[in-house]
């Protein structure tokens, strides 16, 4: 076991130090940043006075490495359009970030699983097929797309809808009238819950399908059917014996979405107006504000990387045979 992490610890530091060099270099080759930062009119002289203002005259390798000694210390440098530090400009983002992530895993984990696990004991029935069809439309449904759809109906469409000579705003469900969700900000968990739902269906899909070929292989194994010979219930051979295996790579595969999930919200939360992580670094997008784009990126890349190292471990600890690799 202790081979085992030391090398996947070795891999994902390689991996993490590999991603900030090519996050360092993507932004300042993408072009000249000191013309950028000094303006459109700016004249030759403005711009080196800006190149020598931030540093950018110096050598590509010599910028790196002073960012990377100061960010090992915690030190990410000051904002270019507020002056305000990075790093605290980034972890006051990030609760909003993290509950979204983890609030939409949670959901998306909570309809794939078992609509999975359904989809494999009915295999090649109507069940599966509808099963299937709802995660295919799910992947191929964008993220934008749909967002504004949900925004639509309800946020306008729900105010406004009647059935059967009622309306839908005036509808009260244990004391709590449905008068239509909130469609931006973060005041309430109600502003969560449209943003949560969009980006679920990202991430239900592949776990539904990995459940569902899982659960089929298990069924179909040598011990299960050892199993209900023996006369075992079919609940008890259902879930203490075939989703306990099947369920292994939904571990790694959660973790891998829950790091798509934490680095892909910007859009998301840039169409719901939600002041996390990903809204922070669609505004500094537009306002190239560099030191802030370039660490929110090395930091959300070194997230993916931990929570992929995560789970690594905890498969290795629930299956030995992981360690062998």
């Amino acid at each position: 076991m202790a081979n085992f992490l030391t090398r996947r610890l070795i891999i994902a530091l390689l991996v993490a130090l590999t991603v900030s060099i090519v996050g360092f270099s993507l932004l300042r080759l993408s072009g000249d940043l000191a013309a950028v930062l000094a303006g459109e009119d700016a004249s030759a002289e403005d711009i080196a006075r800006t190149a020598a203002q931030y540093g950018l005259d110096r050598h590509l390798i010599v910028q790196y490495l002073d960012w990377l000694f100061n960010a090992l210390r915690g030190n990410l440098g000051q904002s270019l359009f507020t002056h305000e530090p990075v790093w605290e400009m980034i972890t006051s983002r990030l609760p909003v970030t993290i509950t979204l992530a983890f609030a939409a895993l949670f959901f998306g984990l909570l309809i794939a699983i078992p609509l999975g696990v359904l989809a494999a004991v009915k295999a090649n029935t109507w069940t599966d097929r509808g099963a299937l069809f709802v995660a295919v439309m799910g992947q191929a449904t964008p993220n934008f797309w749909f967002a504004l759809i949900l925004i639509y109906v309800f946020g306008v469409w729900w105010r406004q809808a009647t059935i059967l000579g009622v309306r839908l705003a005036e509808i009260k469900i244990f004391g709590m009238q449905l008068s239509g969700l909130p469609i931006s900000g973060g005041a309430t968990w109600l502003h969560y819950v449209l943003p949560v739902v969009t980006l679920a269906t990202f991430v239900m899909p592949a776990i539904m399908r990995i459940t569902r070929t899982g659960m089929m292989e298990v069924l179909n194994s040598d011990y299960v059917r050892t199993a209900r010979a023996k006369g075992l219930s079919p609940g008890k051979v259902l879930f203490k014996h075939a989703l306990r295996n099947a369920i292994l790579p939904v571990v790694s595969l959660a973790a891998v979405q829950l790091g798509f999930l934490l680095s892909g919200s910007v859009i998301v939360e840039s169409i719901f107006a939600l002041n996390g992580v990903g809204y922070l670094a669609f505004e500094s997008i537009k306002r190239i504000d560099f030191p802030v784009v370039q660490s929110i990126l090395v930091i959300l890349a070194c997230s993916y990387i931990l929570l992929t190292l995560l789970a690594d471990i905890i498969n290795a600890k629930l299956d030995p045979r992981v360690r062998l690799e």
